[in-house]
């Protein structure tokens, strides 16, 4: 029995290492996901639509029209701890705006639908309508 068990220490002590390792990858993956932006910009257009969707977790999804047509739509999403950028959204319904946002590489389904998460937001003249 003594022989058995001897022969499992080192098996267990290289289990632990692959769990610790197996981990640290894992995390390393979702924080290079979450922190990491594969690129910054700015769009404007009109806000067409900002709404809480979601069967398991809701998340803030919104649409911008790009042109008089509404034949270019940018889809974007808002993190849960964005407030102020909410309440501009919801304020902003069916105006002019311009968005700031971060481009991720891939997206959680607990954070948005889309890559694009907006941080800040911008009540805009319209080109379209000037006087």
């Amino acid at each position: 029995m003594r022989y058995i068990y001897k022969n499992f220490k080192p098996m267990k002590k290289l289990l632990k290492r692959a769990v610790i390792v197996l981990f640290l990858i894992c995390a390393g993956y979702f924080a290079f996901i979450y922190y990491v932006s594969y690129s910054q910009g700015v769009r404007a257009g009109e806000l067409i639509k900002i709404s809480r969707k979601g069967v398991v977790s809701k998340t803030w999804e919104g649409e911008i029209s790009q042109g008089i047509s509404g034949a270019q739509i940018f889809q974007f999403s808002v993190e849960d701890n964005q407030k102020e950028v909410i309440k501009d959204l919801q304020n902003y319904q069916g105006k002019y705006i311009k968005v700031y946002y971060k481009e991720r590489y891939r997206t959680f389904f607990w954070l948005g639908d889309t890559k694009y998460f907006i941080y800040k937001v911008e009540r805009e003249e319209s080109p379209h309508f000037r006087k």
